[in-house]
C-alpha cells in the first residue's frame, strides 16, 4: 500500500463531522478502530505482531529478541478534537519508510519494528504519554490505576472495557533492552522549517513543560440577589490569573496557557463555588520555566487573597528538559546530509513526544516534516502531499543507516 491509501483508510475514523477534528481518546471505540487499522497494516506486511503489557502495539521484522532492533512510529490517538496529523504521520510514515526499503532491496542487519504506543496525549485520563511513561517507568501502577477520565470511569476499568489486562501494566525494561535506537517521525508543531525553507528537520531537545491545576474555591449564591460587595466569585480570580500567565510567559519569553476549566455548579444564574483550571507552561531551560510557573502562582494567590478565595495548585505532571542522545541525533545529520551540501536543520520544541519520555532510557531521536501554518492540536493542522513524502524518505534513509548492511 502507499502512503496516500494507508492515509486514506485512517483519515475518517474518530473525525467529528461537526468539527472535522479527531476525538480518537484511549481505550474507546475510535482507538480500537485504529488499533485494527494497526494491526492490519502489519499482517498485510508479514511482520509479527504483538501487544505489550501496557496496551502499546509492536509490529516486528526481524527476531525481537535479537537485540539491538532499530524501532519507529508514533501514536494514532488525539487531543479533542485535534488535527490529523499529530501522531498518525508518524505512524503511517513508517509502514510507508518500511516499503520504500524492501523496494530499494535493502538487507536488515538489525531488526525493525513500528509502535503505535497508547494514549500518548492524555485526553481522556489527563497524563500524557501514558504507554510510554508505564514501559519506562516513570509512571507507577498505583498511579495509573488512580487515573479516572471525566466520567469517573477509571483507567483499569476502560482497559478492561477494550479486551486488555490492567493487571498487567508497569515497566518493561526488558523491552527496552532489546532497543538500540528510537527514531520518532512527526508533523513539526510550529513554522521553523516553514520559515527556513526546509522539509525536514531533526529535533535537538524539548522544552520542559508541565500541567499545574489552579483550584479556586469561593462561594455559590444566587447570580441575581447577591450584592457584588457580598460576593466571594472564584470566577473574578481564575480571570485575573489568566491574564497573569499571559503576562508572565510574555515577560520570560516562554509559554503559557490555561486551555481546560472546570466549573460548580456551572449554572448560568448561579455564582461558582469552585472553578478549576489547569495551567499548561513551557520554556527553554528549567529556571524560565520555574519563574513563569511560580510568578503565575504569587499573582493567583495575590488575587485569591483580595477576594477571599481559597486557593490550592497542584503540579499534575512534569518533564523535565530532554536533550536527545547527541551521538544518534548527529547520525541522523550525517545520514541525510550525505552526498548534499545542505544542513539538515536541528530544532527545540515545547511539544512533549514518547521519544521524549524514552530518552532516560534508550537513544532517541526525532524528525519533524514541516508544517506551513504552524498550527496543531486543531482541524487546521496541514502537511502537504510533497513534505509527507519527503518525510517518508528521509525516515527509510535514517532507518537504512541505522538498520541495514
Amino acid at each position: 500500500m502507499t502512503f496516500h491509501s494507508m492515509w486514506a483508510e485512517l483519515l475518517p475514523i474518530g473525525r467529528s463531522s461537526a468539527s472535522g477534528g479527531y476525538r480518537r481518546y484511549a481505550w474507546t471505540g475510535a482507538d480500537a478502530d485504529c488499533r485494527t487499522w494497526f494491526k492490519e497494516q502489519a499482517e498485510a506486511r508479514g511482520l509479527v505482531y504483538e501487544v505489550d503489557r501496557n496496551g502499546n502495539q509492536w509490529a516486528w521484522l526481524g527476531d525481537p529478541d535479537a537485540g539491538d532492533a532499530v524501532v519507529t512510529g508514533s501514536h494514532l490517538d488525539s487531543v479533542p478534537d485535534g488535527g490529523a496529523f499529530d501522531g498518525p504521520l508518524g505512524v503511517v510514515s513508517s509502514f510507508a519508510a518500511l516499503d520504500e526499503l524492501r523496494g530499494r532491496g535493502a538487507r536488515f542487519g538489525k531488526p525493525l519494528a513500528i509502535v503505535n504506543f497508547g494514549d500518548e496525549e492524555g485526553a481522556r485520563f489527563g497524563l500524557a504519554c501514558v504507554g510510554s511513561r508505564l514501559t519506562a517507568g516513570h509512571l507507577t501502577v498505583e498511579q495509573a490505576h488512580r487515573l479516572t477520565d471525566g466520567d469517573g470511569v477509571s483507567l483499569p476499568r476502560a482497559m478492561e472495557a477494550a479486551g486488555y489486562d490492567p493487571e498487567a501494566i508497569g515497566p518493561d525494561p526488558a523491552r527496552l533492552a532489546r532497543i538500540g535506537a528510537f527514531v520518532e517521525l512527526h508533523v513539526e508543531q510550529g513554522r521553523a522549517l516553514d520559515l527556513s525553507g526546509d522539509r525536514v528537520g531533526i529535533a535537538g531537545a524539548i522544552w520542559p513543560h508541565g500541567r499545574w491545576r489552579f483550584d479556586f474555591r469561593g462561594e455559590a449564591n444566587h447570580a441575581g440577589t447577591t450584592r457584588l460587595v457580598d460576593r466571594r466569585d472564584p470566577m473574578l480570580s481564575y480571570a485575573e490569573t489568566v491574564l497573569a500567565a499571559r503576562r508572565e510567559a510574555e515577560l520570560a519569553g516562554a509559554v503559557a496557557t490555561f486551555g481546560k476549566i472546570s466549573v460548580e455548579p456551572n449554572g448560568v444564574n448561579a455564582i461558582p463555588s469552585l472553578v478549576r483550571g489547569w495551567l499548561d507552561s513551557r520554556a527553554a531551560d528549567q529556571e524560565t520555566l520555574d519563574t513563569v510557573v511560580g510568578g503565575v502562582e504569587k499573582a493567583a494567590r495575590e488575587y485569591a487573597t483580595a477576594h477571599g478565595i481559597d486557593l490550592d495548585v497542584v503540579r499534575e505532571s512534569f518533564t523535565p528538559v530532554v536533550e536527545f542522545d547527541h551521538a544518534l541525533r548527529d547520525e541522523l545529520g550525517r545520514i541525510l546530509g550525505q552526498d548534499t551540501d545542505l544542513k539538515v536543520p536541528v530544532l527545540g520544541t515545547g511539544a512533549g513526544h514518547d521519544a521524549g519520555i524514552l530518552s532516560g532510557s534508550i537513544p532517541t531521536a526525532m524528525l519533524f516534516v514541516r508544517n506551513p501554518t504552524g498550527v496543531s492540536h486543531s482541524p487546521a493542522e496541514f502537511a502537504a502531499e510533497d513534505d509527507c513524502e519527503a518525510g517518508v524518505h528521509a525516515l527509510a534513509d535514517v532507518l537504512e543507516g541505522l538498520a541495514c548492511t
